[in-house]
């Protein structure tokens, strides 16, 4: 296995292949929007859908880097100030997780058609490669954030298996 193909390994794993830990797309499946805007009391916590928009918003700005589309981070924007949702109904949770997916895909399919060379070059500053491999540990991260919600709130099963 070359290093592209362990690379889009990992890209898979993190979204919907399933792995050593569940993938984001198995986290969020079946979610309705008041699940996904759920938070437990006490400490503030971000949401599913909050967690789902800051997924959306590092993928889409490394998307658009791939793309020659956007060089630089928003004017003004704060990590916080990525996580803001759109208003709470049915339709937008959908065009979120559409979103999600349609950005994780676009993504894989560029990674898919690159030179394996191409992986090193800087855009601007941080390797294509680098950047891919740390968005699917992100993935992989906020994943185990979701599930634990999904616990917390008793929409995830306390036994899962897959084959």
């Amino acid at each position: 296995m070359n290093g592209k193909e362990a690379l889009l390994q990992g890209w898979d794993a993190a979204y919907g292949k399933e792995d050593w830990y569940p993938p984001l797309a198995d986290a969020l499946s079946g979610l309705s929007v008041e699940q996904a805007t759920w938070r437990p009391a006490g400490e503030r916590v971000n949401t599913i859908w909050e967690t789902v928009m800051h997924l959306i918003f590092y993928k889409e700005r490394y998307l658009k880097r791939l793309t020659g589309e956007e060089n630089g981070y928003p004017e003004g924007l704060t990590n916080d100030g990525t996580f803001a949702i759109p208003e709470p109904t049915d339709e937008n949770w959908t065009d979120s997780l559409t979103k999600l997916k349609a950005i994780h895909f676009g993504i894989r399919d560029r990674l898919a058609n690159m030179e394996e060379d191409r992986l090193n070059e800087k855009i601007p500053q941080t390797e294509i490669g680098a950047w891919a491999l740390s968005l699917s540990l992100h993935d992989a991260y906020h994943a185990g954030q979701i599930i634990l919600l999904r616990k917390l709130q008793g929409s995830w099963p306390s036994r899962r298996s897959f084959e």
